[in-house]
């Protein structure tokens, strides 16, 4: 008997009325009062020569970050579920002037951290008070000198509420704006770009090709707007980086996943040597599909009508089970997410594209957001993000400053419970044509990580060094996509996706830039992961939670070493890894022939 879930996500316990909410408001004026006295307290905050005093500003800092990021995770639930709510816009505008005022007086004590001398430093870390802060304590200190002035970066803070983040504001505001007309099953439907997107994966190639098409003539049709958008963006970020002496686009983002440039070159030095599988596993899909090549809006397509199709709560069931098939922790801590509304799953207009999960520190809670459309692939990403939301209830025990992990290891706790749920659907097809089709589930995350993510990476990199030079049109745009499509898939596309760079909101992302390699860095590091838990079995949940709780405290190198034992700058780790995915690719390439 399937369980019954709820679609639409309960919101009214975090604050009751949505974007009209007097408890949000009030929530507002009270954060705005206490972050006051902490750009007071900051202020005041002298060259720290005792413990205390760094430890009392701690307690500080994290009882107005909770409130800070308590109303910005609310506030991006009701403007994802929602485009067409104009008030809840407004408060995002709110919340972003308490975000920065929070982060320029955060920033004052970060300098009086850096001014402290190395001696009395290495006294204050040692102490009883401070040892669990050491590490982060650290990144502030290390930070701190590579910014400019306190008044320097106070002005590129302030101007960035109307410069730098405002551009990204306006990208959403580009998407919602936009909607394309499509005939599916015989109806003309009005679509938001969210759900053109899910026709990808439809069983008619005419309907796949018409949404392709409508959604590439609306990118068209704005592609001045995106660009200006892409490229005031991006001119920022690089005044910004020159003005603080940073030459390398990758360092921030580097520094942000806490990894080294050597990790990440031979992370796709491995990728790029080993492509030919997936490129022939390309090959056999255009086949199967009738084709020689296959085409960018045929990546998704089903290719057999036998595949599974689920309602939600037949998914969510379906998770839990293989959940629980690992641990207890992760099954009922999914269950009890599931049953209380912390997922907003429904098919429906004005929703935002794409999926997310957001932490909301004040009720210990999280919130998925996803549309459910009934493949095997939506089941995947509802995993993926109950994956993310295990990770931050992992951390509950930890201090919460020390809870803030970079995203590249994010994406392994949610690319593991992804597997889980992949691997078990795999063993447990019934027929010939269901494995196919749920191998081909499985390859396509492959395929996704290895050259999708790769494709934005390459992208973004040329991008970034040709704005150095000035403004990129939207013609140059579309070239440099076509050209990293083409290479990131050894050459096995017969169309490429030219305004890829406007419909993808990660390239508009102001918090974490190069919102891209973190994908592929945590499905390769989730491989290794997963394939100590089938190792040890039911047992290894423990271990794997002590492995969450350390993904905040240390750099992804020792992380690596400490839990898996393994040296992530070598390109071996790396070759193992993608040998797993190369055998699911095998695997379907003899199945499909046998077949015929």
């Amino acid at each position: 008997m399937t369980t019954i879930y709820p679609e639409v996500w309960e919101l009214d316990s975090l604050f009751q009325g949505g974007s009209d909410s007097a408890e949000l408001k009030k929530h507002l004026e009270d954060t705005d009062q206490k972050l006051k006295s902490f750009e007071q307290a900051a202020e005041q905050f002298e060259v720290p020569t005792q413990a205390v005093q760094i430890a009392e500003f701690i307690e500080q800092t994290a009882a107005v970050s909770v409130d800070v990021r308590q109303a910005g995770a609310y506030i991006g639930c009701l403007m994802a579920q929602n485009t067409e709510d104009k008030p809840a816009a407004l408060l995002q505008s709110e919340q972003a002037l308490l975000r920065s005022r929070f982060q320029s007086a955060f920033l004052k004590f970060k300098q009086a951290l850096m001014a402290t001398e190395q001696t009395v430093w290495d006294e204050l870390l040692a102490s009883d008070s401070l040892t669990e802060f050491a590490f982060v304590l650290e990144e502030w200190r290390q930070e701190a000198k590579r910014l400019l002035s306190e008044k320097e970066e106070g002005l590129i803070t302030d101007l960035g509420i109307d410069g730098y983040h405002a551009w990204s504001e306006l990208y959403d505001l580009l998407i919602v704006s936009t909607n394309v007309d499509v005939e599916v099953d015989g109806q003309l439907k009005t679509l938001s770009v969210g759900q053109a997107n899910n026709l990808s994966s439809h069983k008619e190639a005419a309907v796949r090709k018409q949404a392709y098409d409508k959604l590439e003539e609306a990118w068209t049709e704005k592609e001045e707007l995106f660009a200006k958008t892409l490229n005031s963006l991006a001119g920022f970020r690089l005044q910004m980086y020159d003005k603080r002496g940073v030459e390398n686009v990758l360092e921030e983002p580097l520094r942000m996943n806490r990894m080294k440039q050597e990790t990440l070159d031979v992370m796709w030095q491995a990728i790029s040597e080993h492509k030919q599988p997936f490129a022939d596993y390309l090959t056999r899909k255009a086949q199967i599909l009738g084709k020689d090549k296959i085409a960018w809006h045929d990546i998704d397509a089903p290719i057999s009508e036998n595949s599974q199709q689920f309602d939600y709560g037949q998914g969510a069931d379906f998770i839990v089970r293989q959940f629980s098939k690992f641990g207890p922790e992760l099954e009922q801590f999914s269950r009890h997410a599931l049953e209380n509304g912390w997922v907003e799953a429904e098919d429906r207009p004005y929703k935002m594209p794409g999926g997310f999960c957001t932490s909301l520190p004040k009720s210990e809670e999280s919130r998925i957001f996803m549309t459910f459309s009934g493949s095997m692939s939506n089941v995947a990403t509802l995993a993926h993000e109950l994956g993310h939301a295990f990770h931050t209830y992992a951390l509950r025990p930890a201090h919460y400053l020390n809870r803030s992990y970079a995203m590249n290891v994010a994406e392994t706790a949610s690319t593991f419970a992804e597997m889980i749920v992949a691997d078990a659907a795999v063993k447990n097809a019934e027929t010939t044509q269901e494995k196919i089709s749920l191998l081909e589930d499985k390859i396509q995350r492959s395929v996704a990580f290895f050259m999708n993510i790769h494709a934005r990476f390459l992208f973004e990199t040329r991008f970034y060094e040709e704005r150095k030079n000035g403004v990129v049109p939207a013609s140059r745009l579309n070239e440099l996509m076509e050209q990293a499509q083409q290479e990131a898939f050894a050459g096995g596309l017969s169309s490429t996706h030219p305004h890829f760079w406007a419909s993808k909101l990660h390239f508009y992302i102001t918090d974490v830039p190069f919102y891209n390699f973190p994908y592929t860095f945590g499905y390769v590091f989730s491989l290794s992961v997963y394939a100590k838990a089938l190792e040890e079995g039911q047992g290894f949940e423990e271990k794997y939670m002590a492995l969450l709780r350390d993904t905040a405290i240390m750099s992804t190198e020792d992380l690596a070493m400490k839990h898996l034992g393994e040296d992530i700058t070598q390109k071996a780790f790396w070759e193992k890894g993608i040998a797993l995915c190369t055998q699911d690719v095998e695997e379907f390439i003899k199945l499909t022939a046998e077949e015929g």
